[in-house]
């Protein structure tokens, strides 16, 4: 009984997660996207069609997984930003903001 308990706390914490998480995700594949497309035209403005033809592409992906992101978020709504949870580490620098 004791574990069925705490395996519902945990999945309902998940969850709680989740709706700051899905939104922070969101906006930070528009940021890569926008930043992607900047860099496409760069490497345009240098001569470099295909180039910029994938980093394009690129950013299309990214603003599609932001369609099922959208999806998820609409199954678990949207939660208040916890700054614990905010603490992360992506390996780049880019400013956030939450």
């Amino acid at each position: 009984m004791a574990e069925q308990r705490e395996r519902r706390v945990k999945m309902t914490e998940d969850i709680e997660k989740l709706r700051v998480l899905l939104p922070h995700w969101v906006e930070h594949n528009e940021e890569h996207a926008r930043s992607f497309r900047e860099w496409a035209e760069r490497a345009r403005a240098a001569g470099e069609e295909h180039v910029a033809a994938h980093i394009e592409a690129a950013a299309e992906k990214m603003i599609a997984a932001n369609a099922d992101l959208a999806g998820a978020i609409a199954h678990v709504g949207e939660g208040e930003s916890h700054p614990h949870i905010h603490h992360h580490h992506h390996g780049h620098d880019h400013p956030h903001s939450h």
